[in-house]
């Protein structure tokens, strides 16, 4: 019989999302298989995901990655959440930070007695009742520590920032330590099978020098020009401009600042956002815009204008529209990273959409069949996760109540997706939080973004009242204080770098 099994894979297009494909194959088959990845000097990649969410933790436990080394190599910081900035009105700042919002007690969730006690004006700030929001605000940083019984620092979440292309540069020392080969080139031409059951598939890829590069199953990296999915297989693209209408960005890193901060900051402007990503030897800017609201020259002013250091280099433009390919996995390509879909990074899900694909390919891992019915599977679950992460980024855009531009009040005015909507109606009745089918923002991301931009519920859980209100007062100035106390031993979290993971001084 012939035997089924996959031999070559071929990864096509390095970056972040190559090289994380990579590393995980690799770890995960066990040298197993042969895994090739094609990739050029000659062409550039985005790399604006600078900014995670505390999953990549995940993919790099499950690597092999070791934090200190990993933060040393990349000019890592710690992250505990975003601040939002003109977001709700201008003048209005929040912070969405990782982790649980107090503690729960009795039979409702802890978020219902502080809408009933808020209600009555005898609620402290949302955020003080988490310890990373409380943490970030304080400019402190640890790990969570599991020895302290029923402890907010068992609580602490966190994720990273990172230079992209460090990141890339360290994965790839892993995967080629782990065996796979990377094979330097411009792709010329795509070749696909002319006969047989199979026939349409990509066969091979053939190299402007002549390399013949062939292979069973093609993973494309390629970036935004989609070069096998989209070039190659005319796979189809689902935009969704409509919803979210900023279809530019200009990046540009500047100098430090006097704090190390442990968190993002993304601040409104008239026609979008712009991005603050702390590193250890920079801070990574970026402003997200519409083209059809403000010029390129007058996005590059703003930019420049809200920077906290010089400027390192001239503004990067990168052109994009937001969606997702009609398929990420069209025969026997799978679409990853900026090739599938391009999520904008105003919540850092860039890169966790990359360890996501990676992850439900691994679980769906094919042979030389390619089951369609799987195939069929891993697609779902692939537009569920980025239509899923859409509502959410829509629900920043559309819950504004600016009036200084066009922009910000034709997002508040837009019609937006059933699915978002139903979230909506549910919050503002009685403050209910949904989460379907443990997508990936939960309940405690929504509460965060719908009370910091001003929506209010009417009404709170009926069964709140089982407590009384002193009780219920109590109860929540307990937690606000323990909070306090843990966040007080927290160390700097520059100093936490300076002691665990500092990088080694860059030579300019």
């Amino acid at each position: 019989m012939q035997d089924p099994h996959i031999k070559t894979i071929v990864v096509v297009g390095g970056g972040t999302s190559g090289w994380m494909t990579a590393a995980a194959l690799a770890t995960t088959l066990r040298g197993r298989y042969q895994i090739k990845l094609v990739e050029s000097d000659e062409i550039g990649i985005v790399g604006v995901g600078e900014a995670t969410i505390p999953m990549i933790q995940r993919f790099n436990k499950i690597v092999g990655i070791d934090e200190n080394e990993f933060l040393k190599a990349t000019q890592g910081t710690f992250k505990l959440g975003i601040e939002f900035v003109n977001w709700g009105r201008q003048g209005d700042r929040y912070m969405h930070g990782f982790g649980v919002l107090g503690q729960d007690l009795w039979t409702v969730r802890f978020d219902q007695y502080w809408q009933k006690l808020r209600a009555q004006g005898r609620a402290a700030d949302l955020g003080e009742y988490s310890i990373t929001r409380r943490a970030a605000l304080a400019n402190k940083f640890m790990p969570p520590r599991f020895d302290v019984a029923n402890s907010p620092l068992a609580d602490i979440a966190y994720a990273y920032h990172f230079d992209a292309s460090l990141y890339a540069r360290y994965l790839r020392g892993l995967c080629e330590a782990r065996g796979v080969q990377r094979i330097e080139g411009k792709i010329g031409q795509v070749l696909q099978k002319q006969e047989g059951q199979r026939a349409g598939d990509v066969e091979a890829v053939l190299l402007e020098n002549g390399q013949r590069i062939e292979g069973e199953l093609f993973i494309d990296c390629s970036g935004f020009r989609g070069l096998l999915i989209e070039q190659t297989l005319q796979t189809g693209y689902e935009d969704w401009t409509h919803w979210l209408p900023c279809d530019r960005a200009l990046a540009v890193p500047c100098a430090s600042a006097p704090q190390l901060l442990p968190y993002t900051r993304s601040t409104a402007h008239r026609a979008g956002w712009q991005w603050r990503i702390p590193l250890q030897h920079r801070i990574g800017n970026g402003h997200v815009y519409s083209s059809a609201h403000i010029s390129d020259d007058e996005a590059a002013s703003t930019l420049l204008a809200n920077l906290d250091g010089p400027a390192l280099a001239e503004p990067r433009q990168i052109k994009f529209n937001t969606g997702m390919r009609r398929k990420a996995w069209n025969r026997n390509v799978v679409a990853i990273g900026l090739s599938s879909g391009f999520m904008e990074p105003l919540e850092s899900t860039s890169i966790h959409l990359i360890q996501s694909a990676v992850a439900q390919l691994i679980e769906f891992f094919p042979d030389q069949g390619f089951n369609p019915t799987e195939i069929d599977e891993y697609n779902r679950r692939s537009r569920f996760d980025y239509e899923r992460i859409r509502d959410f980024i829509i629900l920043h855009y559309h819950l504004n109540q600016r009036d200084d531009s066009t922009f910000w009040q034709d997002c508040a005015h837009m019609a937006i997706p059933d699915t978002l909507q139903h979230k909506l109606d549910l919050y503002r009745n009685r403050g209910r939080l949904l989460r379907v089918d443990n997508e990936l923002f939960s309940e405690v991301g929504w509460l965060q973004v719908m009370q910091g931009q001003n929506l209010v519920p009417e009404r709170y859980h009926p069964l709140v009242d089982l407590q009384s209100m002193d009780d219920t007062a109590a109860y929540l100035e307990s937690v606000r204080q323990v909070i306090g106390k843990c966040v007080d031993v927290m160390p700097e979290h520059a100093a936490y770098i300076a002691q665990h993971c500092a990088a080694p001084k860059l030579s300019m």
